[in-house]
């Protein structure tokens, strides 16, 4: 098994470690940390000493209730970084739903397009499917970030998403875009409650039925908070990386977290009970 991207043929016999790069003033959990374009560098260096496979730059919140970014403005945050992460060896990945940012960002030499839209805003299902080899992620998400918390999904949130997510990949794939590129994300906590998104994870082999790799995106979430009382995103660390083995484990590929160290460490500790 493999994701095929831009400049590289990821393998996915190893599950791989997407790291978080905030390029934004107000992400929920680090938010301002690596707004800058030095600082934003600074710490893609860091998460590459600390193992990451994978680089996701993001230029627009998209936690509960965060405003849209002006175009211009995310393309000014984003791009300088992209810039400069293109040349550092790992895949970057660049998450926008904006298919002015996706041409530009893939036109630097990005890799994979990350949407937490599901290529459905605008031209940005052609933007993609436009480009010869780029990898993508098609995420699911109920309602907007303005709205999603406010009126989550009601009951067994499992079918709605598996068929949304069917129907995204099954369009893009209509437009020539090979099976090999795209990678799916059930997107936990967008728009789902505690329930729904625990559910999500202990049924989440269920998913691999529909015949793509799945990225889990359980770092720092309010429903780790909601388990844990940990009230403060950067005291979730332990609870994030124990959602992450256990995605891992429930046949997720790729895992999107903040803390690539210890994420890293304890997936070490896995493979080796796995192939002991």
């Amino acid at each position: 098994m493999h994701w095929q991207t831009t400049r590289f043929q990821i393998d996915l016999s190893r599950p791989q470690v997407m790291g978080i790069v905030n390029v934004t003033p107000d992400s929920f959990s680090d938010g301002g940390q690596h707004a800058s374009t030095a600082a934003a560098l600074r710490h893609c260096e860091q998460l590459l000493r600390d193992g990451v496979d994978i680089l996701d730059i993001g230029g627009e919140s998209t936690r509960p209730g965060s405003p849209a970014v002006a175009l211009d403005e995310e393309l000014a945050r984003v791009l300088p970084v992209v810039r400069g992460a293109v040349g550092m060896g790992v895949p970057v990945s660049v998450d926008t739903y904006k298919p002015e940012v996706m041409r530009a960002v893939l036109d630097l030499g990005a890799d994979i397009v990350n949407d937490v839209w599901a290529l459905r805003r605008g031209d940005a299902l052609r933007a993609v499917a436009a480009h010869p080899a780029c990898g993508v992620c098609l995420m699911h998400m109920h309602r907007d970030p303005q709205t999603m918390q406010a009126v989550p999904m009601d009951g067994d949130v499992l079918v709605p998403v598996s068929a949304f997510l069917r129907e995204r990949a099954d369009a893009l794939h209509a437009l020539g875009v090979a099976v090999d590129r795209i990678t799916l994300d059930p997107g936990i906590g967008f728009g789902k409650t505690v329930a729904q998104n625990f559910s999500l994870l202990e049924r989440q082999a269920e998913l691999l039925g529909l015949g793509y790799p799945l990225l889990a995106g359980w770092s720092r979430k309010s429903s780790l908070g909601a388990v844990t009382g940990r009230e403060q995103p950067g005291d979730r660390v332990a609870a994030s990386v124990a959602a992450a083995l256990l995605a891992v484990d429930r046949g997720a590929r790729i895992v999107r977290v903040h803390d690539v160290r210890d994420t890293v460490d304890a997936l070490k500790v896995w493979r080796a009970v796995t192939t002991a």
